[in-house]
């Protein structure tokens, strides 16, 4: 399939009005900003806005926060957007920092376009938004499939523009998910094969499946189950475009990011749950630990793949404390 998929015009004009509205009524900070205009030291911004990137794909992001402060960056899991975030952002937000998130092109509110479901591509859209917002001495922190695309973002863009301070992984997929003859401890084939499936013939269903299931740890004896959870994991989930969450199957689990972990010479806290059922941590966080010259590792006895939500009265105070230290 070659021809481009665009978000309804009908939708896609809803989202720029509302857009449009919004800076209409924004604050005079923000207003500023949008002028080119100086900003007063501390001045606070709200923003959600769009970047639209060197191919010509509009990429959704918030911006909350001290525009002096320093920023916190955070990359959503799939199929999943910024709004997975709402909790640490608002945590951070309270501790003072400047918080950006942004939805993975073909996630969320961003442009549902044919192509670009790999890796390159989400670490290329990041560092537009990061560029865009001229975010320098900053914090990215990513959960899954986001981990991904911060071990890439951090070893092509942020290391080599001096713009990162420090990383966070979180149940992150790298080095590589996929079995193979060079990683045997990895998931087999079969099992992404069964989620394409899944995907293709109910993507509805398959996506209330995921999180009443394996991803909080639900399924659990003794769980403390959460349908307001579930409901968002689906409602964000079902906002995105179907084509760009198919393909980004094969980009979260046979993505080889072994020399991106190499790469990355920053301050970096690798942590993960060891009831993961989604990523197997002695497959992820163990290796990533391993290749992350310097790297701190900490794991969650009995925690599941879903954390930073189920946990995060514990999980935030801990990513502060790395980020403070």
């Amino acid at each position: 399939m070659t021809r481009e998929l665009s978000l309804p015009l009908s939708r896609r004009q809803a989202l720029l009005a509302g857009a449009a509205a919004s800076l209409a009524m924004a604050t005079p900070a923000l207003a500023a900003r949008r002028e080119n205009l100086n900003v007063p030291k501390g001045a606070s911004l709200m923003a959600e806005e769009f970047v639209t990137t060197k191919d010509g794909v509009e990429i959704f992001f918030k911006d909350w926060g001290p525009r002096e402060a320093q920023a916190i960056m955070f990359h959503h899991g799939w199929p999943l957007s910024a709004d997975d975030w709402d909790n640490q952002m608002l945590y951070f937000l309270s501790k003072g920092y400047r918080v950006v998130a942004h939805d993975r092109r073909g996630h969320g509110r961003s442009a549902q376009v044919s192509g670009g479901a790999d890796m390159d591509h989400y670490a290329a859209d990041a560092s537009a938004v990061v560029e865009h917002l001229d975010l320098r001495n900053a914090i990215h922190i990513g959960h899954s499939t986001g981990g991904g695309e911060v071990a890439r973002y951090v070893a092509r863009y942020g290391q080599p523009q001096g713009r990162v301070a420090k990383a966070i992984l979180v149940s992150s997929v790298p080095p590589l998910m996929l079995k193979t003859p060079g990683n045997p401890g990895g998931t087999p084939i079969e099992v992404f094969n069964g989620y394409r499936e899944a995907l293709a013939a109910n993507r509805a269903q398959f996506y209330i499946d995921v999180p009443t299931g394996p991803f909080y740890g639900f399924n659990r004896p003794g769980a403390k189950i959460s349908q307001g959870i579930i409901n968002n994991w689906w409602r964000q989930g079902m906002m995105g475009s179907a084509k760009a969450h198919y393909e980004g199957i094969k980009a979260f689990s046979e993505t080889d990011q072994t020399d991106d972990l190499k790469a990355m010479r920053i301050p970096t806290l690798v942590t993960q749950g060891t009831d993961d059922q989604v990523v197997p941590y002695k497959d992820a966080s163990l290796l990533q630990h391993e290749l992350i010259k310097g790297s701190v590792l900490k794991l969650y006895d009995g925690y599941p793949h879903g954390m930073l939500t189920v946990h995060a009265d514990v999980i935030n105070p801990d990513l502060l404390a790395f980020i403070r230290e």
